[in-house]
């Protein structure tokens, strides 16, 4: 059972990076105010943002399938430093509280639980 939660919250968070990056690949300036900083910059930014966090999603699925879940463990303890990084963005740029901590920072959270329990197979 554990190992079946562990895989499943996995590939589910790194088919959300794939998500995110195709939405700011696609539709940079909505994912922008998603996110929580509306853009008024240069699309290029928002696209290395998409590229970012789509290349994250298929390297995780990569790591889950070839290296197995202690490979993805590290990966995803390492990963849980962009959206942390991600909450600080949102509130230094005056995006709202309940983004940064709902959205971002319950991401790191959920990414972390995700890592303990891929250790914990």
């Amino acid at each position: 059972m554990l190992t079946t939660v562990a895989y499943g919250l996995a590939i589910v968070l790194n088919l959300l990076c794939l998500l995110i990056g195709a939405r700011f690949l696609l539709t940079p300036h909505a994912a922008a105010t998603g996110y929580g900083v509306p853009a008024t910059t240069d699309r290029a930014y928002l696209t290395i943002k998409g590229l970012r966090d789509g290349t994250y999603g298929l390297v995780g699925l990569a790591l889950l399938a070839f290296a197995g879940p202690q490979a993805e463990a590290w990966f995803m303890l390492v990963v849980a430093l962009l959206p942390l990084g991600d909450t600080l963005i949102v509130l230094r740029n005056g995006g709202t509280k309940a983004v940064a901590f709902g959205i971002h920072f319950a991401t790191a959270v959920l990414i972390l639980l995700c890592a303990g329990l891929l250790f914990a197979v």
